[in-house]
């Protein structure tokens, strides 16, 4: 059955104008940016097909393009398109922590970096470089390992922050094995550059650990700063 003969509260795109986006389920927005399905299925059943095929939304998002159109249904064009939203949504969370302090969207933090850093095969350590007033003034990969190392030397850091003018920092970088627990070694990289940073006056506020799947975890929130 097309989705045009469901009843009227069913169809997803009336469902989110009567509810909102929050309303639908993931295979219903996906549904929304499909548009059209195939010969004999809805894009709601093409919609629930890929997300089947790859286990979950995060997977889909950041299938590779070959994975991604070896599905039936979809394409190279469909995947372009769903590549310029997500970065959409990367540039849209960037804005609101340049806008404001991180203080004020803390959770704006955590989705862009779930968006920048999760997908990664490699372990990659950012440095988000703060203004005086703790609003964004570049976030940088500084650092490219292994999937279990990452070589960050305090030096780097601190004459990156200090081109930027920045008076505070936060740090994060991704777990590819999808372990948001941080290591010995993490928390020892922490210290050290805390204290490099702390000679030249600029403040760093928290580190946050990105797992494959989940929410990133938070020094500060966890007592790890100190």
């Amino acid at each position: 059955m097309a989705i045009t003969d469901w009843p009227e509260n069913d169809r997803p795109r009336e469902k989110l104008l009567n509810s909102g986006a929050t309303s639908l389920s993931d295979s219903e927005l996906l549904a929304l940016f499909l548009r059209v399905g195939t010969r004999g299925q809805s894009a709601v059943d093409l919609a629930r097909t890929l997300l089947t095929h790859f286990g979950s939304l995060n997977r889909l998002c950041h299938a590779k393009p070959a994975e991604f159109a070896a599905v039936r249904g979809v394409g190279l064009a469909k995947y372009a398109q769903l590549q310029a939203v997500m970065e959409l949504a990367r540039r849209a969370l960037a804005e609101q922590l340049v806008e404001h302090s991180l203080f004020d969207s803390p959770e704006a933090v955590r989705d862009w970096l779930r968006l920048h850093l999760a997908h990664l095969p490699h372990e990659t350590f950012c440095i988000l470089l703060l203004d005086t007033r703790h609003r964004l003034i570049k976030a940088v990969d500084l650092f490219r390992g292994t999937l279990d190392q990452t070589s960050v030397y305090p030096r780097e850091v601190v004459k990156l922050a200090l081109s930027h003018n920045a008076a505070a920092v936060v740090f994060a970088h991704n777990h590819p094995s999808g372990v948001a627990e941080p290591s010995d070694a993490d928390r020892l990289l922490t210290r050290n550059l805390r204290d490099a940073l702390a000679l030249v006056e600029i403040n760093v506020i928290d580190h946050f650990v990105v797992p494959a799947q989940g929410a990133p975890l938070s020094f500060a929130e966890r007592g790890l700063m100190y």
